[in-house]
């Protein structure tokens, strides 16, 4: 039976608009877009044209993207119940927005396959690369489903490293690198273009507010700064064994001039570039953290930076 004594929305002022969560959700909302509209006629013939070297590089890429969205996909309930336990509704609210973007994600990705006629079973793409798996089948999922019976400060900050800062602060954006070389530098597949665009966006939201949960514990209790640290450390070696696995798991070069110093080079840089971020919140008045935008600004200029950085590697 539901202990609800009343309803937050009810209450006066019961949403406060200017939270970063609901500006988030607000944001989230004027940024719509279907994967269904993309066309993916020309990359179907792009990738038709390319070698089998070039379509499996391609492809793994891809299928790492699409398990990945789907993991989090189905791993992100708990949090949802964390908040409620909490009676933050905005940051409920935004949740079900960030559910319903990786779902979206996950169904980019499998039209993208659909459509350049690979429909067989995907998993051989993954499974000889034992980091993805680590923290795709056992950290992620392990992170996300302690918050359903412990959905304490220190499980929550565990879980938005995993997520916010390992999952998408490290390994998707080394995986926008991939991308662009294999992409823009050659001048095909506009249809991906287009939906890692779309998916960027929204996973900056993402961050930014994985940034604000874990700000928002460290100025309520300076002990979890050490929690930060320690779920980063501990998860420091297999996202780098992500980057690595797809070059051990082929026989042969790397096409697209891929480089598998340059990816780990890229992907060290990004790993633990909001902890400032997170440790400035230590003895900060949780009423300004509350309304701080700060980390979307912060990822708003990361993007500016990797753009950059991403139009000089093409």
């Amino acid at each position: 039976m539901s202990d609800r004594t009343g309803f937050t929305s009810l209450r006066p002022r019961g949403l406060n608009f200017d939270s970063f969560p609901m500006r988030l959700f607000t944001k989230g909302n004027a940024r719509q877009w279907n994967p269904a509209d993309i066309d993916l006629s020309q990359d179907a013939r792009d990738v038709a044209a390319m070698t089998d070297d070039e379509r499996w590089w391609t492809c793994a890429l891809a299928a790492q993207f699409m398990a990945g969205e789907e993991s989090v996909t189905q791993d992100l309930q708990p949090f949802l119940g964390a908040m409620a336990a909490e009676g933050r509704l905005a940051d409920e609210m935004y949740l079900t927005q960030f559910v319903y973007e990786e779902a979206k994600h996950t169904e980019a990705f499998r039209r993208w396959f659909d459509a350049v006629g690979l429909t067989d079973d995907l998993h051989p793409y993954i499974a000889g690369n034992e980091h993805y798996l680590q923290i795709f089948t056992e950290e992620l999922p392990g992170s996300l489903q302690a918050l359903a019976q412990d959905p304490s400060p220190r499980n929550q900050i565990r879980a938005s490293v995993t997520y916010n800062h390992i999952v998408e602060g490290t390994l998707a954006l080394t995986g926008y690198f991939s991308w662009q070389k294999i992409c823009a530098s050659r001048g095909i597949l506009p249809g991906m273009q287009k939906i890692i665009k779309h998916i960027g966006d929204d996973e900056r939201r993402h961050m930014a507010w994985g940034t604000f949960t874990c700000r928002r514990h460290v100025a309520a209790d300076d002990a979890l700064w050490d929690a930060v640290d320690e779920r980063m450390q501990e998860l420091l070696v297999p996202a780098m064994g992500v980057v690595t696995g797809t070059f051990d798991a082929s026989d042969s070069p790397p096409p697209f001039a891929i480089d598998m110093n340059e990816m780990a080079e890229y992907a060290m840089d990004k790993l633990g570039r909001r902890l400032g971020a997170i440790e400035s919140a230590r003895g900060a008045d949780l009423r300004v953290i509350d309304v701080d935008a700060s980390p979307e600004a912060l990822e708003e200029r990361f993007h500016a930076e990797d753009s950059a950085e991403l139009v000089a590697a093409g």
